[in-house]
């Protein structure tokens, strides 16, 4: 299969070396396609001095159109599959295999990457938590299917999402909405355990206020959604 691994990043040129390094190493038959999301540090040249190819959008689209942004880069370089990975250092590349296997093997179309789909070790804190559980027990509601970390933005998708990723993608927090997109179109997904990392450096762009806004927005995006 023809993968592609893309890195939406906002000023991570603390992290950027080092994830794009460490995707490559443990996974050379793939190909690293930075978006450098507007970034006014040196997140560019520290991802294409790691090796990987960088795409500079001109201004911050926010996490949403970065995305998507590689998903349609995927769609007319003709990949088989993309697997998204943060830019912040959390995702731990060794999963990208297991990611990709149910891909490969057509049992999915989008695999998730979950920190809660058995114990893994994994410690937030308390707010964070909150939001997680919420999310997935509406997510899980709305789809009548058990979901357990919505918000892990550690996933694969297939061809058949590449196309359809790149012609629809939310723009703000997209990870829960996508779930309950893709699930009403018929979207098989599955969820497998992952150990997650804490951020390796920089800091979150998630204020409280910025939470707050999170949660209004993705709960009426899901309950409105056709």
């Amino acid at each position: 299969m023809k993968v592609m691994v893309v890195i939406p990043a906002y000023n991570e040129e603390k992290n950027i070396y080092k994830v794009v390094n460490e995707v490559k190493s443990n996974n050379s038959e793939v190909d690293v396609v930075v978006i450098n999301d507007g970034s006014s540090d040196c997140t560019g040249a520290e991802a294409q001095r790691a090796g990987a190819f960088v795409i500079n959008l001109p201004q911050n689209l926010g996490i949403g159109g970065a995305v998507q942004t590689g998903y349609i880069y995927a769609s007319r370089r003709g990949y088989d599959a993309v697997i998204q990975v943060d830019g912040d250092g959390q995702h731990d590349p060794k999963y990208l295999p297991r990611l990709i296997s149910s891909i490969e093997k057509d049992e999915a179309d989008i695999v998730i990457g979950s920190r809660f789909a058995k114990k893994t070790g994994y410690e937030a804190s308390k707010m964070r938590r909150l939001g997680i559980s919420f999310f997935s027990k509406l997510v899980s509601f709305v789809c009548r299917r058990d979901f357990f970390d919505t918000t892990s933005g550690y996933r694969a998708a297939s061809k058949k999402v590449i196309e359809m990723f790149a012609r629809y993608y939310p723009k703000d927090y997209p990870e829960v909405e996508t779930i309950v997109y893709a699930s009403k179109r018929k979207i098989r997904i599955k969820e497998i355990p992952v150990n997650m990392k804490k951020r390796q450096g920089g800091k979150s762009s998630i204020t409280p206020l910025k939470s707050i806004y999170y949660m209004i927005k993705v709960t009426c995006a899901i309950l409105l959604q056709p």
